[in-house]
């Protein structure tokens, strides 16, 4: 994201307004894919409107490959989140009122992040979770050649059955920049309490552990606990195991580990048995939360109550919905 818009001597509120408008218009073209009839329905302007603000978000300069102007309603907002929860990062981008999917442009935000770690010349450790979000995030990575880095995985990708999962992330960033793998090899929940404690003292797993906790930053998702949530979708926990969540209270989970609306992590249930890297509470690491949309926003929220990230990268909505209810 660029500079804030307010830059000339000479901008008016109603030139800002304008600006604002021609980024909207640019980043619904240029990120979301829209049409300028799809663009003219969602700001409420002719066809020929939308097509003049597109026209101006390039002549201002605006665009280059990216969207290169902070929209102001997401700018305050990611600030307003930022002071309110003491985040060392917070983006927020638009969400597209006419779909409300946002996975890509939250996706294409986050990979700016990460591709600056990545660039890096200094050997780095970057550690990640797994995701539709995060594989999204991957996906915007161009390819390039970084032997030096070690990108490490702090859930396994497997349920207790073998089933693998379909969102991994890990291996398929190290294919795309030529880094060192180090993913979990555990699954996501043992079937015991004593068969997650001998997995975890495989040598394998110890050293993606020891790797975890030294890396620079860490990118997780973030997703709600409920009926045909990622983690019981993907055959990582049973029906009975969901259900057993529900009722201990859990409203989120990251990496496999449950937490409360409190964002305080649950101590019974299938947390007794996740054989992911454990997450630190309260976090004094840089992990950053990529998620969004109204239905996760109440696991977000009570991640950031429980101080188990300390950034976040999520949408408008989520936004909105978490600032309504604090």
């Amino acid at each position: 994201m660029g500079q804030p818009f307010l830059e000339r001597r000479d901008a008016t509120p109603l030139r800002a307004r304008k600006l604002d408008l021609a980024a909207h218009a640019a980043w619904l073209y240029y990120i979301a894919g829209n049409t300028q009839e799809e663009i003219a329905t969602k700001l409420n302007v002719s066809r020929q409107a939308a097509q003049r603000l597109v026209a101006l978000a390039v002549s201002e300069k605006l665009i280059k490959f990216r969207l290169d102007h902070p929209l102001s309603e997401c700018i305050a907002l990611a600030e307003s989140l930022r002071d309110r929860f003491d985040l060392s990062l917070c983006e927020v981008v638009p969400t597209d009122a006419g779909s409300g999917d946002t996975l890509y442009g939250i996706g294409v935000c986050a990979a700016t992040h990460l591709e600056a770690y990545l660039m890096a010349k200094t050997p780095t450790i970057l550690a990640l979770s797994s995701g539709r979000t995060l594989r999204t995030m991957v996906e915007q990575i161009p390819s390039m050649n970084q032997p030096q880095h070690k990108i490490v995985s702090i859930i396994g990708n497997m349920s207790h059955s073998g089933r693998a999962g379909r969102h991994e992330v890990v291996m398929h960033l190290s294919d795309r920049v030529g880094s060192q793998a180090y993913p979990v090899p555990t699954p996501v929940v043992a079937t015991s309490v004593e068969e997650r404690e001998l997995l975890q003292t495989q040598r394998s797993f110890l050293t993606v552990k020891t790797l975890a906790e030294q890396a620079k930053v860490t990118f997780v998702g973030i997703s709600h606990i409920a009926w045909n949530a990622p983690l019981h979708q993907d055959g990582f926990i049973n029906d009975d195991e969901v259900a057993e969540l529900i009722e201990l209270g859990a409203v989120g989970e990251i990496a496999g580990w449950a937490y409360s609306d409190r964002g305080v992590l649950l101590q019974e249930g299938t947390n007794s048995r996740v054989a992911s890297v454990a997450l630190e509470q309260p976090a004094h690491r840089l992990i950053i939360g990529v998620a969004g949309t109204v239905r996760k926003s109440e696991a977000i929220l009570a991640a950031l109550h429980g101080k188990l990230i300390t950034g976040l990268i999520t949408d408008e909505a989520a936004a909105q919905a978490i600032l309504s209810k604090i």
